[in-house]
């Protein structure tokens, strides 16, 4: 693979959907469901910042419902910074959410993990949670993770922070962590800050961003608030992104489960904002569909990518950065649709301006993983973060000299313009076979999936992540042993 940073640029391409009128009438849409309908909150904290700004709170017996006046949302949007600058566990500067810019990383939690050789799916441990991290410490196009499994081999209330542990000690990029409530979110802010070297130089430096989600429809529980606000006070970065499902718990029109996903994150936004103005904000729509023929909620159905991209661009429109999806796939094993679904999630994340983009390598509607899938996502990233740099346009591309020198010798081959720009232009590959087929045959016919298990089990058997320093470490173990 080639850095792409060496490549010129050309006009930003861009994949849209939605009329400046439609986003009005969509954004509009959300105001007059969050200021007339208003929505459940069972945090007594959050009701108390939203009352104290101006929400009308209504005592029901499941707790209070709050209606919130468009005008915070407009404040929120104000003070709501549009760029987030991220670091990785040593410090170094790895990603700027917002703008157009399209950064890809693995999922958390899955139940399951499609065994490499046999195809077989098994309960995940921590163990998978270990090997992911280090493989996509390995992949150039992996630029932060997740925990990619559950790790059903520990203590349930112990598993985030396992888990989050076992990441940073296999992988240096950024981390997308998520966790059970405060307390074990604390312990995580702790650990970060032991590797950091204190709390200011961890605000100046974030190296995780919390993903927290609401309960669709219109319902904010306590942990999902009491999250938000400890980031909010800790200036940690935190995605607060509903999954309202189509057909289930949204509405089934492609506008309207739009409408409804931006609402439900619009107003998590306002209490973060209230409770830190300026602190860092994603928002996001994690916009499932229900398959009324199957009951399966898809991740890859076409009325699950429109609502994805509407959402997008809204927050390009609104000019706040962005949670997304990117080489996720309903198929069971890495296979043709797995191939086909994961590329194009991906192609349109980028072209269309999505931020920080996750569940690569995700199978099985979001259920299983596989460590194949992400190998084969980070090359098609790479090549399509290649056309991401659009076609440069000046008298040096344009070759008008040129044309006529290699004309008269038949042949641009050894001209000195093609030596110039061999490097620049042309993205070569990996995995992806660009042989003929009698160096194909003699090769060993291999498939896409042969090639991407050899470099899965040479990274597995090959690589070795930084180590964290010895006093961190030990710091880190100490906070882990003491949490119960």
């Amino acid at each position: 693979m080639y850095n792409l940073s060496n490549f010129e640029i050309g006009f930003e391409p861009k994949l849209t959907f939605l009329s400046d009128g439609d986003k009005e009438k969509l954004y509009t849409s959300a105001l007059k469901i969050i200021e007339e309908t208003g929505m459940l909150v069972l945090h007594e904290d959050a009701v108390k910042l939203l009352k104290a700004a101006g929400s009308k709170v209504e005592d029901r017996s499941e707790g209070a419902w709050v209606k919130i006046p468009a005008t915070l949302v407009e404040k929120a949007r104000e003070t709501v910074p549009n760029n987030i600058a991220m670091y990785d566990r040593e410090g170094n500067h790895a990603m700027d959410l917002g703008g157009r810019r399209a950064y890809f990383g693995t999922g958390s939690d899955l139940m399951w993990s499609v065994d490499s050789r046999t195809m077989e799916r098994h309960h995940t441990k921590l163990e998978d949670i270990k090997r992911a991290a280090k493989v996509c410490d390995a992949l150039p196009n992996i630029d932060f993770i997740m925990s990619f499994a559950h790790p059903h081999d520990v203590t349930p209330s112990r598993s985030y922070l396992e888990s989050f542990k076992a990441m940073s000690e296999n992988c240096t990029k950024p981390i997308v962590n998520t966790a059970e409530g405060r307390r074990d979110l604390k312990a995580m802010w702790e650990i970060s800050k032991a590797l950091r070297g204190g709390e200011k130089e961890l605000r100046e430096k974030p190296y995780w961003i919390q993903y927290d989600e609401p309960i669709s429809p219109l319902k904010h529980p306590f942990d999902s608030m009491d999250k938000l606000i400890f980031c909010a006070e800790t200036g940690s970065p935190v995605i607060y992104s509903p999954a309202p499902i189509a057909c289930s718990t949204a509405p089934m029109t492609v506008a309207g489960h739009t409408v409804q996903g931006l609402a439900e994150s619009f107003f998590g936004m306002v209490v973060h904002q209230l409770a830190a103005p300026g602190a860092p904000f994603l928002m996001g729509v994690g916009a499932a569909v229900l398959d009324m023929a199957t009951s399966q909620c898809s991740y890859n159905a076409p009325e699950y990518m429109m609502t994805y991209m509407a959402m997008v661009e809204m927050s390009k429109w609104l000019d706040i950065p962005n949670w997304g999806y990117g080489g996720t796939s309903d198929a069971q094993i890495p296979d043709m649709q797995a191939s086909y679904e994961a590329g194009l999630e991906a192609f349109m994340s980028v072209f269309a301006g999505s931020n920080l983009n996750h569940d690569v390598g995700y199978l099985d509607f979001g259920l299983s993983g596989s460590l194949d899938m992400i190998v084969i996502v980070n090359e098609m990233i790479d090549q399509i973060r290649r056309m991401y740099k659009g076609i440069p346009v000046n008298d040096d591309t344009l070759a008008l000299n040129v044309i006529p020198e290699g004309a008269s010798q038949n042949q641009f081959l050894t001209h000195p313009h093609t030596f110039k720009h061999l490097r620049k232009v042309q993205w070569k590959p990996e995995l992806f076979c660009r042989q003929s087929h009698d160096k194909w045959v003699a090769q060993g016919r291999t498939t896409l999936l042969d090639r991407a298990r050899a470099r899965l089990d040479e990274i597995l058997k090959n690589h070795r992540p930084m180590p964290i320093a010895s006093e961190k470490q030990k710091a880190i173990d100490k906070i882990v042993s003491q949490f119960d």
